[in-house]
């Protein structure tokens, strides 16, 4: 590989990812060849004299960390190469790999909770020298706690500290086992399938790929940085229909959520219904390869079955949902797509059983608390109802949402504070999307709207066939 291009990845690498290309590399350097090793350069060379320094492993050790930005620059500088002689030892370990994706996913409390289950069998100060989890698995090996055929008291503490986390070694298990079974009787080494975001990949044997896909975890895996791609909508000015005030709040708030939640954020105000239909066919042709899931925000007017242009012409649902199907987009199959409608779905209010505010003070207040409709013409149209959908409705069926000008949309501002605080949450095991779904559900229908007559009750649909967690980019533990 050429100089120049090894001393621009060394240079874009930071501390804590250099520790993790280590990491990875305990397979094919000694711990002699790794020790005080605190930059990228110096571990290239050291690969090199082991003549393990070769195109291939260096992709395999970039996508491990996700920098695509540096794979990309690889595949840009390597496009007319081709190496014939590369070392079969460069090849980077399915169990190292394994257990970078644990450490990817776990955070400072984490780290906490699996050092004080482990201070009876591991020194007290080699454990207070552990900054992350990688440190504290060298650790577990050095006492001969933890190797690729000894993953029991690894799995055991997971199980402990993070439910989902201990799945990821349990697949492990389960995918090596059948593939040493599989592999051997083919002819095909354990080491020539490569581990990649929780799953096995090889292209010697597509019977092996079809086992092991059959009993993935029950999670969609997030495994990429970004995650994907966050679309948001927000029709506010109208030429005829009633300006649409506070759905900048929406905006906002959605676009700094998916943020921090890792998405690529992409918005666009004020669509007229043919915009709208000819920017989502544009965003179904990319490729999703590199992208673990979608998410697609329409904030509009509104009637049963579908949304408003700005020239009030009407997009169906299943014209927002259709071109993201498996069939007319095969990179986005098996993934998570997420729809959330702000919009009116009819002209009936839902009543509720509270009564009018009797205090001057009370009546103050819904004056300055006013909310607002998000209504148009009724039409009747189904949603499509493909695998791996989710559309996050305002209201049910033949009935009124409602928007504050002032602050926002009592939906999307729900949705985005309970997700936040689900994210937030310092519990083992994340909440699903759903279970996020359901408390929304419950706090909007608390509330009584326009001037305390009526109620709101959000409406999620949902083909999802995993469980989704979303949580912030920055939730792993990345010392630098």
């Amino acid at each position: 590989m050429e100089r120049p291009t090894l001393m621009e990845i060394s240079e874009n690498l930071c501390s804590s990812e250099v520790a993790a290309l280590c990491f990875l590399c305990r397979d094919v350097l000694n711990k002699t060849h790794l020790e005080g090793v605190k930059d990228a350069k110096v571990l290239f060379n050291r690969l090199e004299e082991k003549d393990c320094l070769n195109i291939e492993f260096i992709k395999q050790l970039l996508q491990t960390i996700r920098r695509i930005d540096l794979l990309n620059l690889v595949k840009i500088k390597t496009q007319d190469v081709e190496e014939t002689d590369a070392n079969p030892f460069g090849k980077l370990s399915n169990y190292r790999v394994m257990l970078y994706r644990i450490y990817d996913e776990t955070t400072e409390e984490t780290v906490k909770m699996v050092k004080f289950l482990l201070q009876n069998t591991i020194g007290r100060r080699q454990l207070e020298e552990c900054n992350t989890v990688l440190d504290i698995f060298i650790e577990m090996e050095k006492v001969d706690l933890l190797s690729q055929s000894n993953l029991h008291k690894l799995h055991l503490i997971l199980k402990e500290v993070d439910m989902q986390l201990a799945l990821t070694v349990q697949q492990f298990e389960k995918a090596a086992s059948a593939e040493a079974s599989n592999g051997f009787q083919n002819g095909v080494s354990p080491s020539e399938t490569q581990f990649t975001g929780g799953q096995f990949s090889s292209d010697k044997d597509a019977d092996i790929q079809l086992l092991l896909h059959s009993d993935q975890t029950e999670y969609y895996a997030m495994d990429h940085i970004p995650h994907g791609l966050c679309v948001i909508i927000n029709n506010e000015e109208f030429l005829e229909l009633t300006r649409r005030g506070g759905s900048d709040k929406d905006t906002e708030a959605l676009r700094s959520l998916f943020d921090e939640f890792g998405f690529d954020v992409k918005v666009f105000p004020n669509l007229t219904a043919e915009q709208m239909k000819n920017e989502l066919s544009t965003i179904a042709t990319r490729n999703f390869s590199m992208e673990d899931a979608l998410v697609v925000c329409v904030l509009s007017h509104g009637e049963n079955g579908c949304v408003f242009g700005i020239d009030s012409e009407k997009v169906y649902l299943q014209e927002l949902t259709k071109p993201f199907t498996s069939k007319l987009a095969p990179t986005l199959a098996g993934k998570p797509k997420l729809f959330f409608i702000q919009a009116c779905q009819g002209r009936a209010y839902q009543t509720g059983s509270l009564p009018l505010p009797s205090n001057p003070n009370e009546a103050n207040d819904v004056r300055q608390n006013q909310v607002e409709e998000d209504a148009g013409r009724i039409v009747h149209e189904t949603v499509a109802s493909d695998a791996d959908f989710l559309l996050g409705m305002s209201t049910v069926q033949n009935c009124k949402s409602f928007r504050k000008p002032a602050t926002g949309s009592i939906y999307i501002q729900e949705l985005c504070k309970q997700l936040r605080q689900s994210a937030e949450s310092c519990s083992q095991r994340k909440e699903d999307i759903l279970s996020v779904l359901t408390r929304v559900n419950r706090e909007v229908s608390k509330g009584n709207y326009h001037k305390y007559n009526y109620k709101q009750m959000p409406e999620p649909k949902y083909t999802l066939t995993k469980t989704l967690i979303l949580k912030f980019a920055g939730a792993q533990v990345k010392q630098s």
